[in-house]
């Protein structure tokens, strides 16, 4: 018959045991906390810090009122992005993008962007309009104006169409802007 561990054995064997389990514990709490930090960090994540990691690279994007946008994704600015398809430019208003195909699985944060970046609707817009290029701007709803861009204001842009009719259109009907040129 094999001798009897000692109580003290006994004791170190049990002490070994609830520490092999706390340890144990430990890990599955501090993996569930690696994993909970994870999904906090990634809800700073915004669609613009992925574009903006995106550049460069051929997507697709879905957008309301317009449909399916392919091209190289050239530029990214705060609440816009240029995409540059076949014989075409696309200025895609980025809030009005429903799916986007062809990302990159990073993402820049905003305090890592140029200043560049950091440039509104209204700078793409102006920087059209100072081309006089014909282009056609897709309004949320669907329709279409065959037009120059003439001016750009706090909230609007002035369009010239075909017939040379003025039209103001309001920057949240407008859903991207198309050149013809």
């Amino acid at each position: 018959m094999p001798p009897q561990p000692s109580w003290d054995d006994q004791l170190f064997v049990l002490f070994d045991d609830l520490e092999g389990q706390a340890a144990a514990l430990y890990e599955l709490d501090r993996d569930a906390e690696l994993v909970d930090r994870g999904r906090a960090a990634y809800r700073q994540v915004s669609l613009e810090s992925r574009l903006v990691a995106s550049t460069g690279m051929r997507i697709s994007l879905d957008v309301a009122g317009v449909g399916r946008v392919e091209g190289e994704l050239q530029r990214v600015g705060t609440g816009w992005c240029l995409v540059s398809g076949h014989a075409q430019d696309w200025i895609v208003r980025t809030r009005l993008i429903h799916v986007v195909h062809g990302a990159s699985v990073r993402s820049v944060p905003e305090a890592a962007w140029s200043p560049l970046h950091k440039l509104g609707l209204a700078s793409a817009l102006r920087r059209l309009a100072e081309s006089q290029l014909r282009c056609v701007v897709h309004l949320v709803d669907g329709a279409q104006h065959e037009a120059v861009v003439c001016r750009v204001g706090a909230d609007f842009l002035e369009i010239r169409t075909p017939s040379d009719a003025l039209v103001l259109v309001a920057y949240d009907a407008v859903s991207a802007v198309q050149s013809r040129d």
